[in-house]
């Protein structure tokens, strides 16, 4: 298989928003619990063209709303790490949200293992380490509940999904995200040697500075954390420029010189 992304099966799992076979770096994006492709199309744009994003969209939203959803971090893990497969003989990086860092995590351990390259870095955002657990049980909320609890952590603007029609085509995918990082088990002792940013709003009430510290049991190589004042949950909301560049540091990269002017 190429690298160009071309098979049925990258297809249905990548989303190339800005195309750059020269570039230097593929990142590969992964959304938080409901999420798709689009959530990363402004990091997208501000990282082409040195740096490519791969943002992965998951069954059972938006072009894929008619496949079956998966509830579980592991099945997650080996189908997107099997799509990226003709990835792996350049440079690829892994950027996660939330349950997406979980997922990065997973997604990096079986890259280690498998041929090809390791991956030169993680970007855990808005996600405490591995190991560390809380009783959450969002998945058996009630529909509207279910609603509430998005619109809380401003996953969604207040009424967005007050439309029956609506909620019927998002609500699956979203239950389904949040069982399977909700019965997520890390396993014991279980690391990558990849390097491991943090990223995450001192707000967040879904991680605290303490549980994203804790990453560093999970990573042979460094780790490093950027909290970011103000921030909720979803902070990255007002900081993707800042996060663009924090990735472009993390990768020994920077801009491409703008047209007739020195680099």
């Amino acid at each position: 298989m190429s690298r160009t992304g071309g098979t049925e099966d990258g297809e249905r799992w990548i989303r190339r928003f800005h195309p750059s076979p020269p570039s230097r770096v593929k990142l590969v994006c992964l959304a938080h619990a409901g999420g798709s492709a689009n959530f990363y199309l402004q990091l997208s744009a501000l990282l082409a063209p040195e740096v490519e994003v791969l943002a992965i969209q998951y069954p059972g939203r938006q072009d894929r709303w008619h496949e079956p959803v998966v509830a579980d971090i592991g099945t997650l893990a080996d189908r997107i790490t099997a799509a990226l497969r003709p990835w792996t003989g350049g440079p690829l990086a892994l950027f996660g949200h939330s349950m997406g860092a979980v997922l990065g995590f997973e997604v990096a351990r079986r890259l280690e293992a498998g041929p090809g390259r390791p991956p030169l870095a993680l970007f855990a955002s808005g996600r405490r380490a591995p190991s560390r657990t809380r009783d959450e049980r969002v998945h058996l909320l009630g529909d509207d509940d279910l609603v509430a609890e998005i619109e809380a952590l401003q996953g969604t603007a207040p009424g967005a999904l007050a439309d029956p029609e609506l909620r019927a085509l998002v609500l699956p995918g979203v239950r389904a995200d949040y069982r399977a990082i909700e019965t997520y088990r890390c396993p014991p002792g279980a690391t990558v040697a990849t390097p491991v940013t943090v990223l995450i709003g001192d707000r967040d009430p879904r991680v605290d500075v303490a549980e994203a510290e804790a990453w560093s049991e999970h990573s042979t190589a460094a780790t490093g954390l950027r909290v970011f004042p103000g921030g909720g949950h979803f902070y990255l909301a007002d900081a993707w420029e800042e996060i663009a560049e924090r990735i472009r540091q993390d990768l020994a990269l920077r801009p491409a010189a703008a047209p007739g002017r020195p680099g």
